[in-house]
């Protein structure tokens, strides 16, 4: 069973209506003993850092998905959610979940053209840095659907699943052993989000 985990940051639904139609059972949930129980988990988001850690610490579950996480259970961040897996945001003050080293910072063009605009909405390229288990039978010039401000900087180079470029280069895809973060939306970018969704469900 796949769990997104539920914690009042954005919409949810279209991620399990994609996993649905792919055949994958999902739930959305905020219970513990669910969560506890879960296969996978799927941390998704929309809105501020500080307002996604307060939301899981306010349910009781940020200690609990860290155990989970910790026991080899495969997650899942999705835009807010993968900025949540880093140690903190220049966006706000509290500290994050800290599974990836490094600190997420808004887009800053001071010395770039003038029409390139914060956020960063709309689609666009993920260079993979290497063939892994998450890019499966997608192809390396994929686009994906992007609606953000901040993205991360990893203190580990080795973190950085994919790159992307608007204005300069950031990494737009990460993972950590068990631990895997798209800065882009999969459940918005139809085939090729389908297929990462699909590949994340059959780890």
């Amino acid at each position: 069973m796949i769990t997104i985990i539920d914690y009042g940051m954005g919409n949810v639904g279209s991620i399990a209506n994609m996993l649905k139609r792919s055949g994958f059972p999902v739930r959305l949930s905020a219970l513990p003993q669910e969560i506890a129980d879960s296969d996978k988990l799927i941390l998704p988001g929309v809105g501020s850092f500080d307002t996604g850690m307060e939301n899981l610490e306010r349910l009781d579950l940020r200690d609990l998905v860290a155990q989970r996480v910790q026991s080899g259970t495969p997650l899942l961040g999705i835009c807010l959610g993968m900025q949540l897996l880093f140690e903190g945001s220049e966006e706000g003050v509290r500290a994050g979940l800290g599974w990836l080293r490094g600190r997420c910072v808004r887009f800053h063009f001071d010395d770039r053209p003038a029409r390139l605009k914060i956020p960063h909405m709309g689609w666009n390229d993920v260079r993979p840095v290497a063939r892994d288990s998450l890019f499966k039978d997608v192809a390396d010039d994929a686009g994906y659907y992007f609606v953000h401000s901040y993205h991360p900087l990893c203190a580990d180079p080795s973190d950085v699943l994919g790159w992307t470029t608007h204005g300069y280069e950031f990494a737009s895809a990460v993972r950590r052993g068990n631990v895997f973060g798209t800065q882009f939306h999969p459940e918005k970018s139809h085939k090729h989000g389908k297929r990462l969704l699909k590949n994340f469900a059959e780890l």
